[in-house]
């Protein structure tokens, strides 16, 4: 899945209007506007699509955690300059505030039965021996449960 991919995805689920979108920025002290986002939006054929780099996925994925879940005291952590699945899984879990067995639910929703220990092995740290790398299949299929999910329940 491509960064862009996923930020669709996201504004698609929560329903989010580009002025939204700019302020989750906003919540993660990052400016943008709203030329950006539109054009990050856009289809890969699109002549105006502009790729959407890891560190601005990154500072919208910390703005979501800042306005789901309140901003930490202190200053702003700076935005990750790369960004692996298993990051990214990370920060949507702590953003939208999901236990395992929530995460669980959404994959089963999606399709995608995955036991507690292989859903427990994305959240570890990349030297631990039982760290098991995020493919885009449970991506994907996470954020298809949390599309399914939103529509339920809206």
């Amino acid at each position: 899945m491509t960064n862009n991919d996923i930020l669709r995805s996201l504004r698609n689920t929560f329903d989010y209007d580009d002025t939204k979108m700019i302020s989750i920025f906003a919540a993660a002290e990052q400016e943008v506007n709203r030329e950006q986002v539109c054009n990050w939006l856009k289809k890969e054929d699109d002549p105006q699509f502009k790729a959407l780099e890891d560190v601005d996925l990154a500072a919208y994925l910390n703005g979501l955690i800042n306005t789901n879940r309140g901003k930490k005291e202190g200053e702003q952590q700076p935005p990750e300059q790369e960004l692996t699945n298993n990051l990214i899984f990370k920060k949507l879990k702590i953003a939208m505030n999901l236990k395992s067995e929530d995460v669980l639910s959404l994959l089963n929703l999606a399709g995608l039965e995955i036991s507690n220990q292989e859903l427990s092995a994305f959240f570890r740290s990349p030297g631990h021996k039982n760290y098991r790398e995020c493919k885009d299949q449970v991506l994907r299929n996470f954020l298809n449960g949390l599309n399914l999910k939103s529509k339920v329940t809206n």
